[in-house]
């Protein structure tokens, strides 16, 4: 017979496959489909490895981030995913991911559950070096497939520089080392006509 506990996290285990159906925005480079977020969450922990060294390593806890990667999207098996541009869907956005973070992280070992909420919830308000260098991370991923499929989610939601630049802000603070990069990306695309120059 199985403990409580265990049986609590096997749960939450079958619980979170839920992932695999929740669609972004966000199109895969490889083929015309939209990206899941249980794919985006696996990308946004590879690139943060993968970027590193690129960040204040001192101050960064490249572990806790990984951690970050892999829950930060867990409230949307319930709250679905929010447009990052739909202004309209994120008035109530907060909320929603409140009561999903209840049921979700509620599903766990308490203690187990407690520590996953509290992620969630520093990931979210991007105060900390760990999740300042996780939320450029987070942006970052959807940047890339954007520059790779053309503009994609950009062109769909009529997006605009000025609004890609406050989205991915934060890049500059946490790995001003890539900034360049993200500039030129941002130029490229308002010249190819998949944004609009405000």
């Amino acid at each position: 017979m199985i403990s409580d506990r265990l049986k609590k996290q096997l749960e939450f285990a079958v619980e979170i496959d839920k992932m695999k159906t929740v669609l972004r925005r966000s199109a895969i480079i490889s083929e015309p489909r939209r990206e899941n977020d249980a794919e985006h969450s696996w990308h946004f922990a590879t690139m943060a490895m993968l970027l590193y060294e690129y960040a204040d390593t001192d101050n960064v806890d490249l572990a806790r981030v990984l951690k970050m990667a892999l829950i930060h999207d867990l409230v949307e098996i319930y709250a679905g995913d929010t447009f990052a541009f739909d202004k309209q869907a994120n008035e109530d956005k907060g909320n929603r991911e409140e009561i999903a973070a209840d049921k979700i992280f509620g599903m766990l070992p308490e203690e187990q559950g407690k520590e996953y909420r509290m992620l969630w919830e520093e990931f979210d308000e991007m105060k900390t070096p760990d999740s300042m260098y996780a939320a450029a991370i987070d942006r970052l991923q959807p940047f890339l497939l954007n520059h790779n499929t053309e503009g994609h989610t950009w062109k769909l939601g009529k997006v605009t520089a000025q609004q890609v630049y406050d989205r991915i802000g934060i890049v500059k603070t946490a790995l001003p080392a890539l900034w360049e990069f993200v500039e030129n990306v941002i130029e490229e695309a308002i010249n190819k006509g998949y944004i609009k120059n405000n």
